[in-house]
């Protein structure tokens, strides 16, 4: 890990924090901390942080609120590390745009492998050069420039959103199980946590799809997984799947 890697921890247990901070600052991280919501908004637009470690319940602003203003201003990814382990509250997170979530209380070696993994799904793959990966009248998915646009128009994804659509859209026609998702986006670590697909597809669904109810692009196949649909342009109906 290079000390380049700036880690902002939001959370207002100074004992933690202090513990965090020593242990991740000693396996290479440069580690910023604030003890509340504001304090830790003001401390992401000025320092930039590569990975932010929010907590939800907090004094001035809670963690849900911060994850939700963290969104409308970067896709910097985040941790949510909480005493909540509930799973309406897992669900919650991850929703609102968290892309992990650690229940309290854990171990620092399962904390740093976690870090790892999402730094890692962050980075995204070596552009195709020259290459569309999917175009129609509603969809555009450009695999050089990294971008997704419906109807000429910007649409925003995290990493780890765009990593799973890529996926998907490079598998176009073929059913992805859950398992294989989870391997080619968040990797061998996260292989169990089917909520996280399922969750991730709904947002995918949210930002691309014309009617996020009844999805066209990201069809569900129940009990196997995912698979991508190419639409025909202009009227008429969808593309025969891929064999």
């Amino acid at each position: 890990m290079s000390a380049a890697t700036k880690l902002l921890i939001i959370d207002d247990d100074l004992t933690l924090v202090n513990a965090l901070k020593l242990y991740l600052s000693k396996v290479g991280y440069t580690v910023l901390t604030a003890a509340n919501g504001i304090e830790g908004l003001q401390t992401l637009y000025n320092e930039r942080p590569d990975l932010v470690i929010l907590d939800i319940m907090m004094p001035k602003m809670g963690g849900w609120d911060v994850c939700k203003r963290i969104r409308e201003l970067s896709d910097v990814p985040i941790i949510m590390l909480t005493a909540r382990d509930q799973e309406a509250d897992r669900v919650m997170g991850l929703k609102m745009g968290a892309d992990d979530y650690i229940a309290k209380p854990f171990s620092l070696k399962e904390l740093e492998a976690r870090l790892e993994a999402v730094l890692r799904r962050t980075r995204l793959p070596p552009p195709t050069r020259g290459r569309v990966l999917y175009s129609d009248d509603e969809l555009t998915i450009d695999s050089e420039r990294w971008e997704v646009r419906r109807r000429g128009e910007l649409v925003y994804l995290t990493p780890t959103e765009l990593r799973l659509l890529l996926v998907l859209a490079e598998n176009a026609g073929r059913v992805l199980t859950h398992q294989q998702l989870l391997e080619q986006v968040w990797g061998p670590e996260y292989a169990d946590e089917t909520d996280y697909t399922k969750l991730f597809i709904w947002r995918l669904r949210q930002k691309i799809e014309p009617d996020p109810s009844e999805p066209r692009y990201i069809v569900t196949e129940r009990g196997l997984g995912y698979r991508f649909v190419k639409q025909a342009k202009g009227p008429g109906r969808p593309e025969a799947p891929e064999s």
